[in-house]
């Protein structure tokens, strides 16, 4: 076994030490500029902060690519959720008539929205890839409305910086920044591959996230909720992803 000299040793430290450094810098110009995300605190928040600020200076209006129809996989992976409970098998068996998507907060009219009031906005479709965090994905077609249409017909208050969405599972809850809220590619998608959106993919509605990871993309979408702050929800790290040990952002 070689060993190492007390030069190298010396420099490998100055070169963490730098590393760290300017991780120091990049998080307090990030500051200034209102790029910190919710999980930059702890060891690995300076490296949370590196990443989501310089795609947010970098790709801010950047699209995710789409493929052509011919490239949708045949048999794409549904994984597997917790029983959805008797509640859900009732909305199910009504076709999902009774199903409700309330929006609230920072709004200037808190409003509550059927499946059916959400297909008559305007229809949008992109046939695109949803990778998982677990190293598996598939290209699929989503159909829906824009949540930048929902979000207009609500009218959100300038202070708004975060769109919080909740499952119907009662855990399971996420939130983007406004720059995702508002892309053309963020839907609120209640179609796939030409059909209606299957209960195994998210239906009856699913909030499609394209520039990130597919845990952003929540299933069973019940609520949507504007706030200037999200250190008020769960344990403030923006998620329940940064509360399991995953990134607040997951962009792709």
């Amino acid at each position: 076994m070689s060993k190492i000299s007390r030069r190298a040793l010396i420099a490998g430290g100055a070169g963490v030490a730098a590393s760290a450094a300017g991780l120091a810098v990049a998080a307090k110009l990030a500051a200034r500029h209102g790029l910190l995300p919710p999980d930059s605190g702890g060891v690995y928040g300076p490296g949370e902060t590196l990443t989501y600020a310089a795609q947010r200076l970098l790709t801010r209006h950047s699209l995710a690519r789409e493929f052509s129809r011919s490239q949708i996989s045949a048999k794409p992976l549904a994984n597997e959720v917790a029983p959805l409970g008797d509640e859900f098998g009732r909305l199910q068996k009504s076709g999902f008539t009774e199903w409700r998507l309330a929006v609230d907060g920072m709004v200037a009219n808190t409003a509550s929205f059927s499946v059916a009031d959400i297909q008559k906005f305007p229809e949008r479709s992109h046939i695109t890839m949803i990778q998982c965090e677990e190293g598996w994905s598939y290209i699929g077609e989503w159909i829906g409305a824009p949540l930048s249409h929902l979000l207009e017909r609500v009218g959100v208050l300038p202070q708004a910086r975060y769109v919080v969405y909740r499952s119907f599972q009662p855990d399971w809850w996420d939130s983007i920044d406004m720059a995702d809220a508002l892309h053309p590619q963020t839907l609120l998608t209640y179609g796939m591959n030409g059909g209606d959106l299957p209960v195994g993919f998210g239906g009856p509605l699913r909030l499609r996230v394209t520039r990130q990871l597919g845990y952003k993309s929540v299933k069973y979408l019940t609520r949507v909720t504007l706030t200037d702050n999200l250190k008020k929800f769960g344990k403030g790290l923006g998620s329940m992803e940064p509360e399991a040990g995953y990134s607040w952002y997951a962009g792709i």
